[in-house]
């Protein structure tokens, strides 16, 4: 059903006289006001659509007459129409829709046979030609009265003692509770008698003529009903002996809506009589207004807000001592839906963006939605919500956005909407959106997008704006790039691999922004994964340990490790061995002991086989160590040290025994035996020349400088001509590899040795040294035996050497 609104009266122009005249007396100010024209329409102006009165909740009873209010303001002309349960009311003799909007059902009726009920969610809905608002939803429900399902219970009670009845029934609206004694109304201003309004009677300091029969009465719009007698019988009076305080009932748990009156039941028992008082128990102040204590001890909160809820304690004293005893109760005070701060209606001009925000409050917080013209709006394409859907953005907009926009706020307690009008400027002569966009993959990281000019309005183009996004990414994210208005196609760069991206086109003119262009999807290519990082340790005389970073991204692209590896003599390689995207170490065992292995890893995907990380290892120096140095007991070793002929105390001092050590040898050059305890990290040290002249290829072995020891995976060195020397030595220097050091060449021979052999090992070495004043090639570096483990040890300049007097049964190496 609709029904056009007439136009709401104007206000007449203010009156301007000229200024060399007085204004008129203000008895013949009416006079003049009626010989006035009637305001034509030009006199006029805009008015927002919006609702002045909104339909409320309401209970009606079956058989009679319902009126539904509905007020409109707005530009005319207005039609309004009503929805029930979200439904278009249709026009009948059993609702009418009334002059002024509001809604008439002549008989109101409930689900009998065929015809439906009238209960119902109504809404009242307007529209003019600037868009469409919904008013909030009116609830719509029969008066009905249940049986009682709790009646009052027989009592018997002392003479000066308390006696209680309770009736519970329910009903809507909610019955009111009234009390018989033997069915005759009780007196209410007999302050003995507490009738409280959830069905609750209380009698204080009983006497006799207080036996008799009550009923409970409730009564509503719907129907009355009387509930079961129950008989009060009051005997004589008591002892008079001490009684502890004790609470009969405490306050319940509540929920209530502001506004509404909260009752918290307290009575308590006891000889003497105790006092009755009420607090809350997060130590807030309850307050006095509002507030009012009934019969001896019930708390009485009228027009109940928020800032009430909390837990009251009723607690009972004996007086003049400490002695009390206590009950609880929570408050829940609700409160529907309102603004604090209202959608305000604009203008903008077409290919901005709109905004809208809107903040209600709330006990329970609102839940807040948008409409569109009364249709629900959600996120999604230029339309995104914030803020818990505070925040309402349009993007983009163009003249299919214009519309009246509502926010609509509900919880338990209620609901509440405002509305706001968009407007969208549209400057003539705007160009029309560019055309056959297209987006094609050029690599990995680029996207080439092109486009054809607009059909109409060119000539004032001043450029274009690429709009950019990934197309799982909220609009929010989007970015620009600008293009000249000659170029129809745009290299979009520094995307990710495998990754899909929506694009559209503006045209912009110093007037404003074309439409968009229909978006287009495109996807960039995916690449193969870049060489892992990896490290080298020798764990002993045939097996190797390889570490490396995981990728756990590798499993979602269907990829891994490959791992290869072989004798450097050989050409053909071992593997591949797939290991997962998660692994970071493998171990290679049974490995020749005198051979150079190459060891090859790269990361693989769906797209392919990366580069690989080779690294190059010598096993032949840590089998050599192993069969000149055995394996030494550092421990017993140390115990023989006791022995020395030297005096020298070691223990707790045996810091200070080295550096007494170091002066004695270098002083008179004696000889001695060194027992080496190193640990694994600081071994290495270059053979040749002081440490600040030293080449920095030497100590580059498997990628890995001096300094870079231990840190996996980070800027680990290709190998390089200086590591493959080392490696692999020319055929001079290869011939003293495979001979044993004499007296006069054993410094070059450990020289070359050990180049072979800088491997990150472990372990503790015992070697015989002898000073000699000739330069040594190999000065400041003395090779020890390996540790039990097999690893080979190396004694670097500056380090600490205890004396050992045992003989040493395997040949000494020349050099320090």
């Amino acid at each position: 059903m609709a029904v056009p609104r007439a136009a709401s009266p104007r206000r007449p122009p203010a009156l301007r006289w000229p200024g060399l005249l007085p204004p008129p007396p203000p008895l013949l100010l009416p006079l003049l006001l009626l010989l006035l024209p009637a305001p034509s329409e030009g006199f006029g102006h805009s008015v927002e659509l919006a609702f002045a009165v909104e339909p409320s909740d309401d209970v009606a009873v079956p058989g009679q007459p319902v009126v539904l209010d509905c007020g409109v303001e707005g530009t005319p002309p207005v039609q309004i129409t009503w929805r029930k349960n979200g439904v278009e009311l249709p026009e009948s003799t059993h609702s009418t829709l009334l002059a002024n909007g509001s809604l008439m059902i002549r008989h109101f009726r409930l689900q009998r046979g065929g015809s439906p009920s009238d209960e119902g969610d109504y809404e009242c809905v307007a529209q003019n030609r600037f868009g469409l608002v919904v008013s909030r939803k009116a609830r719509i429900q029969a008066a009905t009265m249940s049986d009682f399902h709790v009646h009052p219970q027989a009592a018997v009670g002392e003479e000066g003692g308390v006696a209680r009845f309770q009736c519970q029934i329910h009903g809507l609206p909610k019955p009111v509770i009234t009390w018989e004694k033997n069915r005759v109304p009780i007196d209410t201003d007999n302050e003995r008698y507490t009738l409280l309004p959830k069905g609750v009677l209380q009698i204080t300091g009983l006497r006799a003529e207080d036996s008799g029969v009550f009923h409970c009465v409730a009564s509503n719009i719907a129907s009355i009903r009387i509930s079961h007698g129950a008989r009060l019988t009051v005997t004589g009076s008591g002892s008079g002996a001490y009684k502890e305080p004790a609470i009969l009932v405490g306050p319940e748990n509540l929920t209530l809506t502001v506004h509404q009156t909260a009752v918290l039941e307290c009575v308590a028992t006891g000889n003497p009589r105790p006092i009755v008082s009420w607090s809350r128990l997060d130590g807030r102040p309850i307050g006095v207004e509002g507030i009012q204590v009934l019969g001896t001890g019930n708390l009485i909160i009228s027009d109940v807000t928020v800032q009430h809820s909390g837990v009251y304690v009723c607690a009972a004293n004996r007086p003049g001592t400490r002695v009390r005893r206590t009950a609880q109760g929570r408050l829940v005070v609700q409160a529907p839906a309102e603004f604090v701060q209202h959608p305000q209606s604009i203008s903008r001009p077409a290919g901005t963006t709109a905004m809208f925000t809107c903040q209600a409050q709330g006990e329970p917080p609102p839940h807040v939605t948008w409409l569109k013209n009364g249709q629900v709006l959600g996120p999604g394409g230029h339309v995104r919500l914030k803020n818990n859907n505070s925040t309402l953005t349009i993007s983009g907009i163009g003249p299919e956005d214009e519309a009246i926009y509502q926010c609509v706020a509900e919880n338990s307690a209620g609901s509440s909407q405002a509305s706001a009008r968009l407007t969208v400027l549209w400057a003539e002569g705007l160009p029309g959106p560019p055309r056959n966009v297209r987006a094609v993959s050029v690599s990995s990281t680029e996207v080439r997008v092109s486009w054809s000019e607009p059909l109409a309005n060119t000539k004032e183009i001043i450029g274009y704006v690429l709009h950019i996004r990934k197309a799982a990414d909220p609009p929010e994210l989007e970015y620009q790039e600008a293009v000249s208005k000659s170029t129809f196609q745009h290299l979009v760069s520094d995307l990710e691999p495998s990754t899909a991206y929506s694009f559209y086109i503006k045209a912009y003119t110093p007037r404003g922004a074309s439409s968009a262009s229909v978006p287009t999807l495109a996807s960039t290519l995916g690449e193969v994964p870049a060489p892992p990082p990896l490290s080298v340790r020798v764990l002993g005389s045939s097996s190797l340990q390889l570490l490396w970073e995981p990728w756990p991204r590798l499993a979602q692209h269907e990829g891994g490790f490959k791992l290869f590896y072989r004798p450097a003599s050989k050409t053909a390689f071992t593997g591949p061995i797939l290991l997962p995207g998660t692994a970071s170490s493998y171990n290679l065992s049974q490995l020749d002991p005198t051979a150079v292995y190459e060891v090859k890893l790269l990361a693989y995907n769906q797209h392919g086989d990366g580069n690989a990380t080779v690294r190059f290892v010598s096993l032949r120096g840590a089998s050599e160590r192993t069969a000149l140095s055995p394996p030494c007991d550092c421990r017993k070793d140390e115990a023989t040290n006791q022995t020395s002929t030297t005096g020298i105390v070691i223990g707790i001092h045996i810091g200070v025994t080295c550096i007494i050590f170091c002066v004695l040898f270098l002083l008179f050059g004696q000889r001695g035996r060194v027992l080496l305890c190193k640990d694994v990290e600081n071994q290495l040290s270059p053979p040749q020349g002081p440490r600040s002249q030293r080449d920095p290829g030497i100590l580059a072995l498997n990628g890995v400088r001096w300094g870079e020891r231990g840190q996996l995976g980070r800027n680990e060195k290709r190998v390089d001509m200086k590591e493959l020397e080392q490696l692999f030595p020319p055929a001079g220097a290869a011939g003293q590899l495979d001979s044993r050091p004499t007296q006069g060449a054993a410094a070059p021979a450990l020289c070359e040795e050990t180049q072979l052999s800088m491997l990150p090992l472990q372990g503790c070495g015992l070697m015989e040294g002898r000073t000699t004043e000739a330069t040594d090639p190999c000065s400041g570096l003395a090779a020890a035996p390996p540790p039990p483990d097999g690893g080979p040890g190396l004694l670097s300049e500056g380090q600490a050497a205890r004396p050992a007097p045992a003989p040493v049964t395997q040949p000494a190496r020349s050099g320090h």
